[in-house]
């Protein structure tokens, strides 16, 4: 997932506040990051997560379908 559009701000946050926000730790963090799902960038020693990028990989989550529960299943 490169991005190189110069003209779009980017919304970078510290990395905590990054897992924060996507509901995920950091293990889940670096595994999204290594496998190009989630942008991150580093400013001297902090690493940076794109909060857009983020919330791209949320919406490129399949959704779940609702099964019928036991005993109220129609004929």
């Amino acid at each position: 997932m490169i991005d190189n559009d110069d003209k779009k701000r980017r919304r970078l946050v510290e990395f905590k506040n990054g897992c924060r926000y996507g509901r995920f730790g950091k293990t889940k963090a670096y595994e999204l990051i290594a496998h190009e799902r989630i942008r991150a960038y580093k400013m001297g020693g902090k690493t940076l997560i794109d909060l857009d990028s983020v919330d791209e990989y949320h919406a490129s989550l399949p959704r779940l379908e609702a099964r019928a529960s036991p005993g109220t299943e129609s004929p």
